[in-house]
């Protein structure tokens, strides 16, 4: 594994857990380096990270608001 990867995985503590839960990725990662953007896709489809998820998340809290307050009424 080159230390531009190394220092990239260590900067952002999202990778590091990932790593640690996805150990396989280690292996692909210290074989071939260019793994790096499908190891960080990987990552964001698994941790919900994308934006499609946020805006995904944000509407249902709207919605379970809405939901509580038409309950108050």
């Amino acid at each position: 594994m080159t230390l531009e990867l190394q220092y990239q995985l260590k900067t952002n503590p999202n990778y590091i857990k990932f790593l640690r839960e996805y150990s396989y990725w280690y292996k692909l990662l210290n074989r071939n380096p260019a793994n790096f953007k499908e190891f960080v896709i990987d990552m964001k489809d698994k941790y919900k990270l994308n934006p499609s998820d946020k805006l995904n998340r944000m509407l249902e809290n709207i919605n379970m608001l809405q939901t509580f307050l038409d309950v108050l009424r």
